[in-house]
């Protein structure tokens, strides 16, 4: 198939590689397929649905590297899942009685698009394998390009999904700020609420990049800059149970020690038994679209604090959110290059007519490659067993 026109769109949570991968793809084309025309979708799916884009042209074309100096997505973003009929209807995008993949479809051809890239994490891409499906199912002559997008790094089974490493960075960075609360109140409690539904991969990976800063400092702990002040003193993720008695035994003893205790905690760890416990009470859990819990409904962050704030006789407690501080920046170096490998990869797998999701397939030796849709899912566990991560737990005396 001779490719003619590409299309683009970001699409789901932000995270700080959607500019740079936009960017990256303008590049790529630009230098392999010049002639090639480029549109990009402005909000995601919904652009797609509505017939909304924007045209790449000469002087875009020419200035598309400043794209990798920017966070967020310069074509917008939504949630939109393309088999949830009811939710696009109640929303207007799409006619009651439409299919809406046969109204993606159509658009796509009613814009003359030979190749569409997905930029986004596993709802994106899952939604992505629906549409790739459809269209192949229905005899229309379009690839469906995608691109891993998650700050929370839970694709199966892409190995390092674009823009978790800058989040975890920017996680760190974020809490060297917040963690000189502890200073602001005798007894402080700090919860440092870390994006992360199902995977606890960033909240790990962001204490360990906190904790190496830490390592870098000079600490004056006989006028109160103790390092242990500064320090992490639990991590909690999905994929641990948090033993409430134990753990607030060993926290009021650290409490009761330096004044202070700074806890970082994935948004999603605990929060079946939140939700069990909220259910069980008759109370209506909401969703989003996708069917995910409003973890801003449930408040995971709060619910901690204030449980651990009882146990541990703390005077004051807060909850401090990194989340839209670390998905909303630049990709960070170690980003833009898996990002630039990324999208040329991407590039390359069009012109030669395949469909997929690019990424390190870790099923062969993490390989950069173009991944079969049907393999491609969401809620990849973040394994805390690893060395590293144990070995954290270790140093700051948590059971696991």
């Amino acid at each position: 198939m001779t490719v003619k026109t590409v299309a683009m769109l970001t699409a789901g949570g932000l995270a700080p590689c959607l500019s740079s991968a936009v960017g990256g793809l303008i590049e790529k084309y630009t230098a392999v397929a010049p002639d090639v025309r480029i549109i990009g979708y402005t909000n995601g799916y919904a652009g797609l649905l509505q017939g909304q884009y924007l045209e790449v042209d000469a002087e875009v074309r020419a200035t598309a590297g400043r794209l990798h100096r920017f966070g967020g997505s310069p074509l917008g973003n939504s949630r939109v899942k393309l088999t949830n009929v009811d939710d696009l209807v109640a929303r207007g995008l799409v006619p009651a009685g439409a299919n809406p993949l046969q109204v993606a479809a159509d658009q796509l051809v009613k814009d003359g698009v030979d190749v569409l890239h997905t930029i986004g994490g596993d709802d994106t891409n899952t939604t992505a394998a629906d549409l790739a499906a459809y269209l192949k199912e229905h005899d229309y002559d379009l690839q469906v390009v995608g691109l891993p997008k998650t700050i929370d790094n839970d694709i199966v089974p892409i190995a390092q999904s674009l823009g978790a490493w800058t989040a975890a960075a920017q996680s760190a960075l974020y809490a060297r700020n917040i963690v000189a609360e502890h200073s602001s109140n005798p007894r402080m409690l700090i919860v440092h609420e870390i994006m992360g539904r199902n995977c606890g991969w960033l909240t790990a990976a962001t204490a360990m990049k906190y904790r190496e800063w830490l390592d870098g400092q000079e600490f004056v702990p006989g006028i109160g800059n103790d390092r242990r002040r500064w320090d992490i003193h639990a991590v909690f993720v999905p994929e641990q149970h948090i033993d409430i008695e134990a753990e607030s035994a060993r926290l009021r003893a650290v409490m009761d020690e330096i004044g202070c205790v700074n806890i970082f905690l994935s948004e999603g760890a605990g929060v079946a038994d939140i939700v069990a416990e909220l259910e069980a009470s008759g109370q209506e859990v909401p969703r989003d679209p996708f069917g995910h819990v409003k973890l801003d409904k449930v408040n995971p962050g709060q619910y901690f604090a204030q449980t651990f704030a009882e146990k541990l006789g703390a005077q004051k407690s807060m909850v401090q959110k990194s989340g839209y501080f670390s998905r909303s920046a630049a990709a960070n170096e170690t980003d833009l290059a898996l990002i630039k490998q990324c999208t040329d990869h991407a590039v390359d797998a069009a012109l030669a007519g395949e469909s997929g999701v690019v990424g390190q397939d870790e099923e062969r030796g993490n390989e950069l490659r173009t991944i079969e849709f049907e393999r491609i899912a969401g809620h990849k566990a973040f394994d805390a067993d690893v060395d590293w991560f144990t070995a954290i737990l270790d140093d700051i005396g948590q059971t696991h």
